[in-house]
């Protein structure tokens, strides 16, 4: 299955929406996310948070509704960007929404208490250290003692329960249709998206690369973060189905000394 290296940069637009609206257009999901990032890094009001890779910001938008101030979006995106522009505008947010790359984010420095990298957005690249950019830029961002959060891919669930083919219903009228291998710690998909009324909408391909704990935790170390912790087989959707890469979570935490 072949993937090409910059396959990110144009698949995350109107049909992502449709195909991944389950989980990403799940306002119940949502919540229940920022409830584990909220437990977990055991943020405050005041905290400057990074929601790096954020799409159209649903988890920036939840935590201005609890009442959080600093909140910026970053996200390659500019279609999803614009989307979260529009929403923080008519809820009345204060939410700062950037398009751009997370390896060269263009943030200033020591900028933010807290960086969230949520729903497997981590691992796009094929090219190793390129998704290495991401955590070094994050460590850039971050002040002294701030916090990392990334929501992984559960290894142990991919390994154990990754069907081959995988097909849904994303609407009345859409259908979703994955093919999916597991080669060297890399998920390669191929993406068929069909509507009954008017055809083929999308036959492309995508790739996720898998961390185990001892893989993830190695290269923090070696970045320098510290007091690391991981909390795995975190499932928060209320009916067990195949949700892809979103079905089971990893929860891996880091602190910049």
């Amino acid at each position: 299955m072949s993937i090409k290296n910059d396959w990110w940069k144009d698949f995350f637009n109107k049909i992502y929406l449709i195909t991944d609206a389950r989980s990403v257009l799940d306002e119940q999901l949502t919540c229940q996310e920022i409830d584990l990032v909220e437990d977990v890094l055991a943020l405050n009001k005041n905290d400057r948070i990074l929601d790096l890779c954020g799409g159209h910001g649903r988890h920036a938008l939840e935590l201005a509704r609890r009442g959080y101030r600093a909140l910026t979006v970053l996200d390659f995106s500019n279609y999803l960007i614009n989307l979260g522009r529009k929403a923080s505008k008519k809820e009345g947010r204060n939410i700062k929404f950037v398009c751009g790359d997370a390896r060269y984010s263009g943030l200033k420095s020591k900028d933010y208490s807290a960086i969230i990298i949520m729903a497997n957005s981590f691992g796009y690249f094929l090219d190793q250290k390129e998704n290495i950019r991401i955590l070094k830029e994050s460590y850039r961002l971050l002040e002294r003692e701030g916090r990392l959060l990334l929501d992984l891919i559960n290894p142990d669930c991919v390994k154990n329960n990754l069907e081959p083919i995988s097909w849904h219903e994303a609407n009345k009228d859409v259908v979703v249709c994955r093919q999916r291998e597991l080669k060297r710690n890399i998920i390669k998909a191929r993406e068929i998206v069909i509507s009954k009324k008017k055809g083929l909408l999308r036959d492309g391909y995508y790739c996720e690369q898998i961390y185990n704990g001892n893989r993830i935790t190695n290269i923090l170390n070696n970045m320098g973060f510290k007091d690391l912790s991981i909390k795995k087989d975190i499932s928060l959707h209320k009916h067990k189905k195949d949700y892809g890469f979103l079905t089971s979570r990893m929860i891996v935490t880091g602190v910049k000394p």
